[in-house]
């Protein structure tokens, strides 16, 4: 964005704007399998047969990592939903900036619900203290990887 922001690219600000949604429609098209996966596994855990054995923690567990999964659905989905409705009104603008702020709080989610389900599947196999261990860690990888690496480095190129 900063490449746009200064001009380096020779293109009106329409042609900005379709870049940009074009962007970030090829992005969603790349993390939303991902989201359909995870919330497929998770409507199906409930009824498989150990599901029984599994105490009051990990149940909260895994509707945090339930709901945490739906509302990334939701923000993955809503840039087409608001683009079928919003572009024959010009307003693309509109529907680009609110899309890559629902597209940034979806992968919040997705990394919330991740961790979520890392947490309750090593909590079942292994042990509690281990799970937390693991599911800090990969917290922290997902974190760094997807939100501080960027911001670092967006904080350098700025000075």
């Amino acid at each position: 964005m900063a490449g746009d922001e200064a001009g380096q690219r020779n293109e009106t600000k329409q042609e900005r704007i379709d870049r940009n949604l074009g962007d970030l429609l090829q992005e969603l098209r790349v993390a939303f399998p991902g989201v359909q996966f995870l919330f497929a596994f998770l409507l199906v855990v409930p009824f498989q047969q150990g599901w029984v054995d599994v105490d009051e923690t990990e149940k909260v567990v895994y509707f945090i990592a339930l709901v945490l999964t739906a509302i990334s659905s939701v923000c993955f989905i809503a840039p087409t939903a608001r683009h079928r409705l919003r572009f024959r009104e010009g307003d693309l603008e509109w529907v680009v900036e609110s899309a890559n702020r629902l597209a940034v709080l979806g992968l919040i989610c997705l990394g919330g619900a991740i961790a979520a389900v890392l947490l309750l599947v090593t909590m079942v196999v292994f042990s509690d203290v281990f799970a937390v261990i693991v599911c800090a860690l990969i917290a922290l990888l997902i974190v760094w990887t997807w939100f501080g690496a960027p911001l670092v480095r967006g904080l350098r190129h700025d000075r």
